[in-house]
């Protein structure tokens, strides 16, 4: 009887085991979808006429609203002193993704198809992976096969979503997308002069979000309390973004009115979904598994988009785009293995730490180093 207990307690332990392991995999997996609809609902609503100054102010209003209530309910005992450094970097945090990636993004989006940005923001990987080891946030060691790993995906990476961008091909014809066409996509405006200017506002977007990975990376450690700093970022993202929408809709009034449509649909959907659950999402992650490791899944959300874009957004998918997306996969997963194994090297140097006082800090302090030097809440 006693053995049946036990043996079902091992079963038991060994689950939760096992769970905690895959959480933040299936964490970022699940992001990755709820980011896809981002930039499907975000599309649609630009393309009906909505002011993007005004959307991005919609959009972290709400993400803010809904994020505040349960920042102060379940973090009220757990939440750190605000300091002034630390709110600086919220400030500066609140700029980065709401205002400049948000911003610059959706203006390529305009210029190009939601489906062509998804696979551009695939450049983030990369770009915090290079960030990451001139901050000296990320140790590569060469020699060692996770670090091979991680160069050899992260340029994997890069090249498939260049590929993309370089390379169309043909178009392959979905059987749904043949039938299926509910929202006119702008391909009036894809000639190459306004793709090529599309691409460079998308990729100043690129940088703005892998900084803001960075440094979310580093005031996580420092302010510790996730959903009070998603509020946080998303309430500066919101004050900001309405002083560059007043002085950009100033003589159009009329643009900060919305319906029972994707102009309301819209915001709510980025505001919770995008800003305030990712932000979360983000920072949980990230507290843990690093930048490096929560951007090595936004490759994810292209293939998605570019399924969804093809059915609800009538774009077409090319050759180039498939062939693109494979090797961007095959990039995705070195990346994260090479991780999983850092990750893992850690947790065997905290189990096998001295039991001295001095030696532990120190020891403490090193890996604490090598954690923090190892975000994505303001996607899409």
């Amino acid at each position: 009887m006693q053995a049946d207990i036990d043996e079902t307690s091992c079963r038991k332990s060994g689950g939760v085991m096992v769970l905690n392991k895959m959480k933040p995999y299936l964490l970022m997996v699940a992001m990755q979808f709820g980011m896809a609809g981002t930039y499907i609902f975000s599309m649609v609503s630009l393309n009906h006429g909505m002011s993007r100054y005004v959307f991005i102010v919609y959009r972290n209003a709400i993400a803010a609203l809904v994020l505040a209530p349960f920042a102060l309910f379940f973090e009220r005992k757990t939440r750190p002193k605000m300091t002034s450094p630390v709110l600086m970097q919220i400030a500066v945090l609140g700029f980065l993704e709401p205002v400049l990636d948000q911003g610059f993004t959706y203006l390529g989006m305009k210029y190009t198809s939601a489906s062509f940005a998804s696979a551009i923001m695939n450049a983030v990987p990369s770009v915090t992976f290079i960030l990451a080891v001139i901050l000296r946030l990320e140790r590569v060691k060469i020699k060692e096969v996770q670090g091979q790993a991680k160069v050899i995906g992260t340029v994997l990476t890069l090249a498939g979503a260049l590929l993309m961008t370089l390379y169309k091909g043909p178009v392959i014809e979905l059987i749904w997308s043949r039938k299926m066409h509910y929202f006119g996509s702008n391909s009036s405006m894809s000639s190459d002069h306004k793709w090529l200017i599309g691409t460079f506002f998308i990729l100043i977007g690129c940088v703005a979000w892998s900084a803001f990975y960075i440094l979310q990376s580093i005031t996580v450690k420092k302010y510790p309390a996730e959903l009070s700093l998603s509020s946080l970022i998303c309430f500066m993202g919101t004050v900001q973004s309405a002083a560059v929408a007043l002085v950009a809709e100033r003589h159009h009034p009329s643009a900060w009115s919305i319906g029972w449509d994707s102009r309301l649909l819209a915001p709510l959907y980025t505001g919770i979904v995008s800003s305030g659950i990712a932000y979360y999402v983000q920072g949980l992650v990230m507290k843990d598994r690093g930048p490096v490791f929560v951007t090595a899944f936004n490759p994810l959300c292209m293939i998605i988009v570019a399924a969804l874009g093809s059915v609800i957004l009538a774009e077409k998918l090319h050759l180039g785009s498939i062939i693109g997306g494979i090797i961007i996969a095959v990039g995705l997963y070195s990346v994260v293995w090479g991780k999983s194994k850092d990750y893992s090297a850690v947790k065997d140097c905290e189990q096998e730490l001295p039991v001295t006082a001095t030696e532990t800090d120190d020891a403490k302090s090193v890996i604490s180093g090598n954690k923090t030097h190892g975000h994505q809440q303001a996607k899409k």
